[in-house]
């Protein structure tokens, strides 16, 4: 058994409710009002359905109670102050069910609302007519049987997607059931073939339910226009039988054109149109034929239906019957001389004419004779028939030709005894003969059987000229004729008659004549340009004929012109401004000597020396000589006379040339050194620079930059870059000179350093700087027993690293060139406390004798004995140290506890320590 359903719960919590605030308040029970409830009181439910009522009360007890309602029941449940009830089957639209209780002889009751709703299942569209014609109203309607309530109804009408009419129910009273809509709508073009609809909505939302929608089937609009005009009919008045026509049938103003149905009928004879449509027009054709048991009238029947309705037209068609006629030819091949018969005849009814002359009654043939001849052949017989059908006369004919056989004819017309044709355009060689069947002729030359090619177009050439003998030939005999080809070609003047080159020698008689070529023959006339007359007759040879002449040649076919160029030949002669008598020669040049002679032709020169020098040597010339004695290079080229002798096929002659050569400057190492020296304090002179050249060239030099001063005496400001220019009539040579001055040496500097004493133990050095060019060699002498001295890579400088008594004294310095020398000396005085000497004299006494006896026997052996050492040979050696040691000089000595020295040196005491320095010049 299935187990209670939503609504019963509820009606049971409910009544426990109840039960509960009984029993709260049984104590004053006697003192509150009592109730009857029924749950629910308002309930919407679809049609068919079920629902459960809960009747309760708040009477303690209760007597009696109940629900009384017509609706089915189901089940019910009880207690002691409620009552659960299931109706079912519920269709009524509207009931009101009432629950009621009996407390304290009192009666409780308590009124509900039951109402019933039906969705729109079923949506109908009234059907639409077939076909709706354009511009006329048309209903829609929509019914929904059953659905509500209508007061939550909402109908609307569509046309496609597209709302037409909308419409809600809203206010109807809540028993009313169903609704319809109805709407008129104007048809249209575009309507055709759209879709109606009804679409029915019943919204309940606001009692708690959904929107509940229903659409009908759509229903397809069919909308038409036709004309009220007929069609139009276009077809023939008169039909022959056995014939085609055309026929169309036209309608406007039709739409839709693709929907209307065509009937077309020739009588009883349905017609096949084709149909073409072109917008809202409808054409339809087809071809009518009609046969011999339709003669007669008859109908032509066009009906054009749509949407129910029919435009339809008739027209009147007469079918009638009309033979060609007969044209027959006894022959129509006989020879010439034979008589032909013609005949026309047609069918009942038709007159026939024969070349103009009519049958004598309708029906009857017509007919000639003819003794055929040449002129009837090809001759063509015209046979026509004449029949009125329904008032209108129609004619037909038909024609005939005659052949006549005759012999061939060659007429002067189709086949000239003479022709005449220029040369070179394309021509048909035509000899026609008349004669039937056609000839056939045939042209050759007696003499070669040569064969022109007749009725062919070729080009016309000079080989086809001639007389030929022409024949034309068929079954009815033959006919020769001659025929004389004549081939006309422009003038042509050609190197065997009119040569392009004519030599003429001076002092002869010629005539200047040109045979030209062509037919008709040509004639020729020659002219010099820029002369007027015409050159006719003998001619005496002058060099003033030379020249180009242009003859010209002409007939009818036209012209041509030619240029003949006359050389006039004449022996050799010299003139002096282009073979001078006297020609000077430059060397290195690259100029030969220009003898030009007149003559033609072009005479040849040698020229070839005839004494002293010049005896048997070519001399050579501006133009090529290829003898070998020419000389390979101009510099072979002497002076002295040549003779010089021109010759060519007319002559010879001789001249004579003296000959003399020139040279332009010229410098080089041996006669302007690029490199000169200059002592200084010499007397001054130029540079050295000399040229050669003819005629001799001036040399003149000058110092580049800044001018040198005029002076007596050389000066080391005279050094520097000279530039040398030597100048005849034939050109220039430049030298650069660089100029170098040198000098005796001069010791310039000798300095010590430091500039104060020097201390025993201490260091000093002497710098000695010399002026002189080329540089001078430096050397120096030492005091006697110095040691340790050493010397720089180029002598300039002296160092002393720990000096001792034996390093004071004089020291020289000597500079040296291949000039001269120069020296300057300097005094150097080392002293110290004597303190220094007791403490180091016990101990150092014995071993400081020992190596000076040593120093001083080393002195002896070696360098010393020599005086002065080369310094520049020895700088590398440990013999360095002793120069010039041997020889003690004028300065004096040195000491440790001093002394005097020569004149002019100076001494000065420092803390016990004494350091002098002496300057004297060598």
């Amino acid at each position: 058994m299935p187990g209670p359903s939503p609504g019963l719960c509820r009606a049971l919590l409910g009544l426990w409710a109840v039960l509960g605030l009984g029993l709260f308040g049984l104590s004053a029970v006697a003192q509150e009002p009592f109730w009857a409830d029924l749950q629910p009181r308002v309930a919407l439910v679809e049609r068919g359905g079920s629902l459960w009522l809960n009747c309760s009360t708040n009477c303690p007890r209760p007597e009696r109670g109940g629900l009384e309602t017509s609706l089915r029941r189901n089940g019910t449940q009880r207690g002691l102050r409620w009552l659960a009830r299931q109706l079912v089957d519920i269709r009524e639209p509207e009931t009101q069910p009432v629950c009621f209780f009996r407390c304290a002889r009192r009666t409780l009751q308590a009124r509900g609302l039951i109402r019933t709703f039906q969705r729109p299942d079923r949506v109908e569209l009234v059907p639409l007519p077939a076909w709706q014609p354009v511009g006329e109203n048309f209903t829609l309607s929509c019914r929904v049987p059953g659905a509500g309530p209508r007061g939550s109804l909402t109908l609307t009408l569509l046309r496609g997607a597209q709302e037409l009419i909308r419409r809600s129910f809203a206010g109807e009273p809540p028993r009313a059931r169903g609704a319809v809509l109805t709407a008129t709508v104007l048809a249209r073009r575009e309507d055709h073939g759209a879709n109606f609809s009804c679409r029915a909505e019943l919204d309940l939302r606001p009692h708690g339910l959904g929107l509940f929608s229903n659409s009908s089937a759509p229903r397809e609009l069919r909308t038409f226009a036709l004309s009220p005009d007929p069609p139009r009919l276009a077809a023939p008045r008169l039909l022959e039988v056995g014939s085609e026509r055309p026929v169309s049938c036209t309608l406007d103003e039709l739409f839709p054109a693709s929907e209307a149905g065509v009937y077309l009928a020739l009588g009883d004879r349905m017609l096949s149109p084709d149909i073409t449509l072109e917008g809202d027009a409808l054409v339809a054709t087809a071809t009518a034929t009609a046969n011999a048991e339709q003669e007669g009238a008859r109908q032509l029947v066009c009906n054009v239906t749509l949407g129910g309705e029919s435009r339809e037209t008739r027209e009147n068609v007469t079918v009638y019957s009309f033979p060609a006629p007969v044209l027959t030819l006894s022959e129509p091949s006989t020879p010439e001389g034979k008589v032909v018969t013609v005949t026309c005849a047609a069918g009942a009814g038709a007159l026939v004419t024969l070349d103009g002359i009519p049958a004598v009654v309708p029906g009857q043939p017509a007919q000639l004779q003819l003794n055929a001849t040449e002129d009837d052949d090809k001759r063509s017989f015209f046979c026509d028939a004449i029949l009125e059908v329904d008032g209108e006369t129609l004619s037909k004919n038909k024609s005939a030709e005659l052949r006549v056989l005759y012999a061939p004819r060659l007429d002067d017309s189709e086949c000239p005894r003479s022709w005449t044709w220029p040369e070179g355009p394309e021509q048909t060689l035509r000899c026609e003969a008349r004669g039937n069947p056609a000839p056939s002729v045939h042209c050759e030359r007696p003499d070669s059987g040569a064969v022109l090619a007749l009725g062919l177009l070729g080009p016309v050439t000079r080989a086809l000229a001639g007389t030929y003998r022409c024949t034309a030939v068929n079954v009815q005999g033959e006919a020769v004729k001659e025929v004389t080809l004549t081939v006309e070609y422009a003038p042509s003047l050609d190197s065997m008659g009119c040569p392009e080159h004519i030599t003429w020698l001076e002092g002869t008689e010629v005539s200047l004549s040109c045979v030209a070529h062509g037919v008709p023959p040509p004639s020729v006339s020659c002219v010099r340009p820029g002369e007027a007359g015409v050159v006719e007759g003998l001619l005496h040879v002058v060099r003033e004929h030379a020249g180009t002449y242009r003859c010209e040649a002409t007939n009818a076919q036209g012209s041509v012109a030619k240029n003949v160029a006359v050389t006039v030949e004449y022996g050799p002669s010299f003139e002096e401004l282009s073979c001078p008598s006297n020609w000077t020669w430059v060397e290195g040049s690259g100029q030969l000597f220009s003898c030009e002679v007149d003559g033609k032709p072009e005479p040849s020169v040698e020229c070839i020396g005839s004494e002293g020098t010049s005896e048997g040597m070519l001399l050579p010339l501006a133009s090529p000589d290829s003898s070998p004695r020419v000389p390979s290079s101009a510099s072979e080229l002497a002076p002295g006379i040549y003779i010089c002798n021109a010759t060519n096929r007319h002559g010879s002659m001789v001249k004579t040339v003296a000959v003399s050569t020139e040279s332009p400057p010229q410098m080089d190492e041996s006669t302007c050194p690029s490199h000169q020296t200059w002592l200084e304090g010499a007397e001054a002179a130029g540079l050295a620079c000399a040229a050669r050249g003819r005629p001799s060239p001036q040399v003149r030099c000058s110092r580049e930059g800044v001018p040198r001063p005029q002076r007596l005496r050389v000066s080391r400001e005279d050094a520097g870059t000279y530039r040398c220019l030597a100048t005849n009539m034939h050109g220039t040579d430049a030298r650069t000179v660089t100029v170098g001055v040198e000098y005796r040496p001069v010791v310039a500097e000798l300095a010590a350093s430091p500039p104060g004493g020097v201390r025993p133990g201490g260091n000093f050095t002497l710098t000695c700087r010399a002026e002189a060019w080329p540089p001078a060699q430096i050397s120096w002498r030492a005091p006697p027993g110095a040691l340790n001295i050493g010397l720089s890579s180029n002598n300039s400088t002296l160092s002393v690293a720990g000096a001792m008594g034996s390093h004071g004294g004089e020291y020289e310095c000597a500079a040296t060139n291949a000039h001269g020398r120069h020296a300057r000396r300097i005094t150097v005085r080392v002293a110290g406390p004597w303190l220094w000497v007791a403490v180091g004299g016990a101990a150092g006494g014995a071993a400081l004798l020992a190596a000076g006896a040593g120093l001083a026997f080393y002195v002896q052996s070696t360098a010393c004995k020599k005086g002065e050492y080369n310094v520049q040979e020895a700088e590398s050696s440990g013999e360095a140290v002793c120069l010039n040691g041997a020889g003690g000089g004028t300065g004096g000595g040195t000491g440790a506890e001093g002394g005097t020295e020569a004149a002019g040196t100076a001494e000065a005491q420092a803390g016990g320590e004494v350091f002098a320095i002496q300057l004297t010049s060598a």
